[in-house]
């Protein structure tokens, strides 16, 4: 067992485990944030997306240990307690959100996006979400969801 300690979703854990246990493990039954998915295991499906020192990345790829010091952030980090944020509420708007499963990954692929490029096109949107599957949406209730919180985000910045 070897000791870790990153910055989750704002604050500072350090917890104990295996060195070899994938990070999507970690954050699911040692965190307790079961919004992270998992899915395929291999890298492909995006399901179990996060932020990692602001980039997004499959969590199922990266041992624990990579991730010692980093600054994380999952979906229960992004929006606060009483206020959605504008992705989250652009996807239940604009009904991107069916069973949901892929939805983790998607919001946190969308936020690395637009935390680099506010104002991406449709081609932009695409090339950051195809690392992320959905089976029920066909991606263009996706891809609209996230170009309104774009504008939306926009607009609050002035």
């Amino acid at each position: 067992m070897m000791k870790v300690r990153m910055k989750v979703n704002g604050n500072w854990v350090e917890a104990e485990t295996w060195p070899d246990r994938i990070l999507v493990d970690f954050i699911r039954e040692e965190l307790g944030l079961t919004g992270t998915k998992k899915g395929c295991e291999e890298g492909e499906c995006g399901a179990c997306t996060i932020l990692m020192n602001g980039k997004a990345v499959a969590s199922c790829l990266i041992p624990v240990l990579k991730a010692e010091g980093a600054e994380i952030l999952t979906v229960e980090g992004l929006g606060g307690k009483d206020r959605l944020h504008p992705l989250q509420q652009a996807f239940m708007e604009e009904g991107a959100v069916q069973c949901g499963y892929c939805t983790p990954g998607m919001l946190l692929s969308a936020k690395a996006l637009l935390d680099g490029n506010p104002e991406p096109t449709v081609e932009e949107v695409k090339e950051a979400i195809s690392g992320n599957l959905c089976r029920c949406t066909g991606y263009t209730k996706i891809m609209r969801a996230i170009q309104a919180a774009s504008e939306k985000m926009r607009e609050e910045r002035g």
